[in-house]
């Protein structure tokens, strides 16, 4: 189909060309027969000025489905960052809900759209009320 379309575009410019240099030969003293070299040449360089610019528009359309799968990749990437931060905030044992602190707080640094929800986890986090356990030895005071 892409070829009859060429085929057809490029019989519908050589025609233009022709008739355009054979205007331009008539209006010449004396009458000068028309260059068919010339109606080719033409010919093809609005071919293939057509081909760059179509070429350029299915590079740039391109490009830009690879920035948009770029970007969800990323945010899936950010979104499963957010979702293991969170569940280790709720762990049993305190070196993992500190690491999930940190690893929340580099998100923020991270990911600009959601800063404020992790800022936002963070402090309430910190607002929960701390809850020992009956059956813990106490500290010593000193």
């Amino acid at each position: 189909m892409a070829l009859i379309a060429a085929g057809a575009l490029g019989w519908v410019i050589y025609h233009y060309a022709y008739d355009h240099f054979a205007q331009a030969a008539a209006d010449q003293e004396p009458s000068k027969p028309v260059n068919i070299n010339d109606v080719l040449k033409a010919t093809v360089t609005a071919l293939t000025l057509i081909g760059a610019v179509l070429a350029g528009l299915y590079a740039y359309r391109k490009q830009l489905l690879a920035e948009g799968d770029a970007h969800r990749a990323d945010a899936s990437q950010l979104a499963d960052r957010y979702t293991t931060a969170a569940e280790q905030l709720g762990h049993d044992q305190a070196a993992v809900r500190l690491a999930g602190v940190y690893a929340l707080a580099r998100l923020a640094d991270d990911w600009e759209e959601q800063r404020q929800v992790c800022i936002d986890v963070l402090c309430a986090y910190l607002r929960m009320p701390y809850e020992t356990r009956p059956d813990s030895p106490r500290p010593q005071g000193r």
